[in-house]
């Protein structure tokens, strides 16, 4: 996905993105102070928001190839099981029982399936929701603070699960998160948001060992 002379205006804010290419498959990281626009550009990347000028090349994706993951997971109110197999039967695509069982019993969900999704704890629900994210194998996963408040667990869980899924499928995922740790360990390359721009950007190992910009190294200290 290429973006050039993207804009999106609100009151008081204007997001200005000049060049972004994201093709090659791997974890990204998007990081930024609360406001920079980071979440406004993962909307536009996902084609939930228009940008008001500017070019969007997807490169061949539709938007059954992207899926969106928030902070705040939403449930349509059926089962555990029904909510996990609707993205497949949206594609039309065929249902792997055996694929869902694994996946269901890799997430601690297997005694939920009948459950009602609504009824989850909301680490059960964040949980479910990734699940649905990942279950019609897209090319292009954006999350926009997916798991944040996760216990450790969860945490070490659902990173593992992101880089087997990077792995197996090939795809590119986009991670937007203010935990640092969380984002070294995935992200083979990072891009830094400052007021509505992409301030800086670098390999992973490089933006954290040689990087001498100062409002990247003033984030580093105050969200490491």
């Amino acid at each position: 996905m290429v973006l050039t002379a993207v804009e999106k205006k609100f009151s008081g804010f204007n997001l200005n993105i000049e060049k972004l290419a994201i093709s090659k498959p791997g974890i990204y990281g998007l990081v930024g102070c609360n406001g920079c626009g980071k979440s406004t550009l993962a909307k536009i990347m996902a084609g939930l928001l228009r940008p008001d000028s500017g070019r969007i090349d997807s490169e061949g994706l539709t938007s059954r190839d992207i899926t969106f993951l928030g902070r705040k997971p939403y449930m349509m109110d059926d089962t555990v099981y029904n909510n996990l197999v609707y993205p497949l039967k949206l594609r039309n695509t065929a249902i792997d029982k055996n694929k869902i069982e694994l996946f269901i019993d890799k997430m601690k969900l297997s005694n939920r399936i009948k459950q009602r999704a609504k009824s989850l704890s909301s680490g059960e629900q964040q949980k479910l929701s990734f699940l649905r994210a990942v279950i019609f194998k897209p090319k292009l996963i954006i999350a926009d603070e997916a798991m944040t408040a996760m216990d450790l667990d969860s945490l070490d869980l659902f990173e593992k699960t992101i880089i087997e899924e990077q792995k197996n499928e090939n795809s590119i995922w986009i991670i937007i998160s203010h935990q640092i740790p969380h984002i070294r360990f995935l992200c083979d390359y990072i891009y830094f948001m400052y007021d509505g721009k992409i301030e800086y950007e670098n390999n992973a190992h490089d933006f954290f060992t040689k990087n001498n910009n100062p409002l990247v190294k003033q984030y580093l200290r105050t969200y490491n």
